[in-house]
């Protein structure tokens, strides 16, 4: 048992003048007033009488336990540290408006977050993290070995941001990568890796993907990149004043530059045209070497007050009907 609000406990210090006042009234209290006591100073004391002080007991006991309250009690939660094999891993996903397309089923941005969660779920030990880009970056989940939190905020992610024009619409590589770079540079593992899926090549951002693998290859960081589009000819939905027009394109992804900061990192690149080939390149990444990692388990902290409400409730009440009733003192 443990106590959230440890100071609430230094109100006990208050019990002891109350107590100390309590049996100086006592004894100088009497139950019934008469002219001459000395009649009854010879005779047995009843059970009544032996038990006037129950009330004022029953008073300290809520009292204290009302204190209890206070401090919050709580289930003591269990810490512990076990040492693993595992490695810091960043995914950085593409979430521009292109992600929507269906060449992948159901779409790419669909398959990608399956893709990623059924990777995650196969490296229970490891620190992965979740950055999300369009023609801004931002990180969706810091590394975490929490992966029941990092698959709610993955579930969470898609191309809505950017079609709503929360953030800009485009295709930001080099700042995505630099986002996702900055959560594992001061990692102490001895494997660092980066992830990162795209569908399009990089058109705005402060950052370009060169100066971002230069960043990396620095810190010994490892970026598997991958490019996710079939290279068919897509018909893509074009909003045009008040109507939707379709026109056929192409996808226009720079492999080229992808391959290269794969190259400059020790990693690999990769290309996917549909799900079961993201399904078996994960599943080659997945096969990445492990380092030793300290990992800290603990448990959930619980309220743990309501016994004591309860057990208080029931003494004020039984204070109140003795002192009423039974053990009641006549003027």
């Amino acid at each position: 048992m443990i106590f959230a609000n440890k100071e609430y406990l230094l109100l006990f210090l208050l019990l002891i003048p109350y107590v100390w006042y309590l049996i100086r009234s006592a004894r100088r209290s009497a139950t019934m007033t008469v002219a001459d006591t000395s009649g009854y100073s010879k005779l047995p004391k009843s059970l009544r009488q032996r038990l006037m002080w129950l009330p004022n007991a029953l008073r300290v006991a809520m009292i204290s336990l009302l204190i209890i309250i206070l401090a919050r009690p709580q289930t003591s939660s269990s810490w512990g540290t076990r040492t693993t094999e595992g490695i810091d891993i960043m995914l950085a996903m593409d979430v521009s408006t292109s992600m929507t397309l269906t060449d992948m089923s159901p779409s790419r941005i669909a398959a990608a977050k399956e893709v990623a969660a059924d990777f995650i779920n196969n490296r229970p030990d490891d620190n992965i993290g979740l950055t999300v880009f369009a023609a801004e970056a931002f990180t969706q989940c810091p590394m975490t070995t929490d992966h029941a939190t990092l698959l709610n905020l993955l579930r969470s992610v898609g191309t809505e941001i950017a079609e709503a024009g929360i953030i800009e619409d485009g295709t930001a590589i080099g700042m995505g990568l630099a986002n996702a770079l900055s959560r594992l540079k001061d990692s102490k593992a001895k494997s660092k890796v980066v992830i990162l899926l795209t569908d399009g090549s990089n058109n705005c951002g402060e950052i370009s993907p060169m100066q971002a693998a230069k960043i990396a290859k620095t810190y010994g960081i490892r970026v598997y990149t991958i490019a996710a589009y079939s290279g068919e000819l897509l018909t893509v939905p074009v909003q045009v004043g008040g109507t939707i027009q379709y026109i056929h394109t192409k996808d226009q992804v720079d492999e080229k530059s992808l391959a290269q900061i794969a190259q400059m990192t020790d990693a690999k690149y990769y290309r996917a045209s549909n799900s079961a080939q993201l399904f078996s390149i994960y599943k080659e990444i997945d096969a990445l070497e492990k380092s030793k990692i300290d990992i800290k388990n603990f448990s959930r902290k619980n309220e743990a007050y309501q016994l004591f409400a309860l057990i208080a409730t029931l003494l004020l009440i039984a204070e109140i009907l003795l002192r009423q009733t039974w053990l009641r003192r006549l003027p």
